[in-house]
């Protein structure tokens, strides 16, 4: 995965930049805000995920690692992709989107354009507990749980099984008991998921 890029900064676009990197131009998606603190010729350094597709490999960029995480959270929830959990990134920073989140502020979370109400109380139940966690980065031990639980769920869709499947096995393994590390839940939710199929 490409977790970042720097280099001069070649163009930048309404919804793209073009950073070239050892002789090599990378367009990076991103939102406005970060487009706007970028000037040709200039150096930029961005936080970057890589969304890869069947018939695509995206880049997308951010000013912090905080809102790359995000980004990354955002699309463990059913029916957020990429391109959703960016705009959501553009209309609501960081902080407020964690705030709404947290307090199930439907409302602030609705003036998303594509997020209805359903998808923002869907959005409120998935992430409520796992923003709290990514945003306490000083007390990492009574929030494993849901961090472990999302990572695994990543990992399991990145290796292609379909969103709903590995929440349902992570989910089904997490029941079972505690002391559980990222390496054994995926083990364990692997070796469901394989009966499954």
């Amino acid at each position: 995965m490409i977790s970042s890029v720097r280099g001069e900064v070649l163009s930048v676009g309404l919804d793209h930049v073009v950073v070239e990197v050892g002789g090599v131009g990378f367009a990076v998606q991103a939102t406005p805000a970060t487009l706007a603190t970028l000037r040709r010729g200039e150096e930029a350094r961005l936080h970057t995920a890589l969304v890869v597709r069947e018939d695509s490999l995206t880049l997308f960029g951010f000013a912090d690692a905080d809102a790359r995480e995000l980004f990354g959270l955002l699309q463990t929830v059913s029916g957020i992709g990429p391109r959703l959990a960016l705009a959501t990134l553009a209309v609501l920073d960081p902080d407020k989107l964690r705030g709404a989140l947290v307090e199930g502020n439907i409302t602030v979370l609705t003036s998303v354009p594509g997020i209805g109400r359903k998808g923002a109380e869907r959005l409120t139940l998935e992430l409520r507990d796992k923003v709290t966690a990514l945003g306490s980065g000083d007390a990492p031990a009574t929030t494993a749980p849901g961090a472990l639980r999302a990572e695994v769920v990543e990992a399991l869709a990145g290796l292609g099984f379909p969103a709903k499947q590995a929440e349902q096995a992570v989910d089904k393994v997490l029941a079972d008991g505690d002391g559980h590390t990222t390496a054994s839940v995926l083990r364990a939710s692997l070796a469901t998921l394989g009966r499954k199929r």
